[in-house]
């Protein structure tokens, strides 16, 4: 992946709408990292660097609203928030608590990555620290889907780099074979996925035959589960 790709946060307790935003955002260009809810996506953002979180308001617990103005005390990340409710009042609330745009659902996808990219072109960009995932002794840098435990290099085969950033993209979010064979670009073998699973726990677990970090998510596929 290139480093110029904007790093956006997807945040919808929709799983179904927040797998198909992905691969759709990630088909346009874009890195995509997800999170069903207000406390998943605080610590998205502890551990990475985004460029625009795009935020559905209605959640259970801390709503979209809420997560808004706690992000703008501190922040100027760019906000692009995702409402059912269509009122006025709603979205003038959204804007007054900080969000840059205000999309309702439904939309069409193309309009979502219009929004995105103007609202990207209009917000001062910083320099920000590279993303990486943190977890355990090891670090994994996803702008250059590089390892390391400590200060040390841990070699990756292509492959296993590209599942582990699949991985750590979605950190503590169950991802299918379909979507990790897609996503790694594994020509649709999910055969594949289970091979490089193997792989990259013997590199990394502990106990490969026990993972803490790299976990089998049953009927589903994997997650990477951070500390």
């Amino acid at each position: 992946m290139s480093e110029e790709e904007p790093h956006l946060l997807i945040v919808d307790d929709d799983a179904r709408l927040r797998g198909l935003l992905s691969r759709y955002l990630v088909e346009r260009g874009f890195r995509v990292t997800t999170a069903a809810d207000a406390a998943e996506a605080r610590g998205r953002m502890e551990s990475f660097s985004f460029d625009l979180v795009v935020l559905d308001v209605m959640m259970p617990g801390e709503s979209g609203f809420e997560l808004t103005q706690a992000i703008r005390r501190k922040s100027r990340l760019p906000i692009l928030l995702l409402t059912a409710m269509a009122e006025t009042e709603d979205r003038i609330t959204g804007l007054e608590r900080g969000a840059d745009d205000y999309l309702t659902k439904p939309f069409e996808p193309r309009e979502l990555v219009l929004r995105i990219r103007n609202i990207l072109q209009r917000v001062p960009q910083t320099p920000e620290a590279q993303p990486e995932l943190v977890f355990g002794g090891f670090r994994f840098d996803l702008a250059r889907s590089e390892l390391f435990r400590g200060s040390e290099s841990v070699h990756l085969t292509a492959a296993e780099a590209a599942l582990l950033a699949v991985l750590a993209r979605r950190a503590g979010e169950p991802v299918s074979r379909e979507d990790l064979s897609e996503e790694a670009q594994f020509s649709g073998n999910v055969r594949t996925v289970d091979v490089q699973m193997t792989r990259l726990r013997r590199k990394i677990e502990r106990d490969p035959k026990f993972p803490r970090y790299l976990q089998t998510v049953r009927g589903t596929g994997y997650a990477l589960k951070p500390d």
